[in-house]
């Protein structure tokens, strides 16, 4: 690290059920720039300080979620929040609120996933139609009766 370069503490939730009874709190110090998000310095702990933190992230472009965690007692998205807006305080990330943790901020999503798809949020036809028929149309009234809970 250069006398220069900006160290944010990242404060992480650990924890790995087969050898701890409850989660606990490390601290590590990052360097970063304006441009870096959560996720950026996250995977900097494990790239560089402790290769046995455990998370998840895909896309980084806030598209698929997968990258979800509590920072600061918030649910965000870690690749689309970044360290800038907290420095110079300590930034402290958690897995998911309300979900069973599997490992440090990895979550268990089964039963999210069984829920989801309970749900079926999706088009369900009265009456199935065939390709030739072409793709199922709304009209501007259907899309209005429902479109105000879509907002959120």
């Amino acid at each position: 690290m250069s006398e220069n370069q900006r160290i944010i503490e990242i404060e992480v939730l650990r924890y790995h059920p087969e050898k701890d009874k409850a989660p606990y709190q490390q601290v590590f110090q990052v360097p970063f720039t304006d441009d870096m998000s959560v996720l950026q310095g996250v995977q900097y702990i494990k790239d560089y300080l402790d290769g046995s933190l455990s998370f998840r992230w895909s896309c980084r472009m806030a598209i698929c979620g997968s990258c979800g965690m509590m920072i600061n007692g918030e649910p965000s998205l870690s690749c689309e929040t970044f360290l800038r807006d907290y420095y110079p305080a300590r930034v402290r990330v958690e897995a998911l609120a309300h979900f069973p943790i599997e490992r440090d901020l990895v979550i268990n999503m089964e039963g999210f996933i069984e829920k989801l798809e309970s749900i079926q949020p999706y088009i369900i036809p009265k009456e199935p139609r065939t390709l030739a028929q072409g793709e199922y149309l709304q009209t501007p009234a259907q899309l209005g009766a429902y479109e105000q809970f879509s907002s959120c």
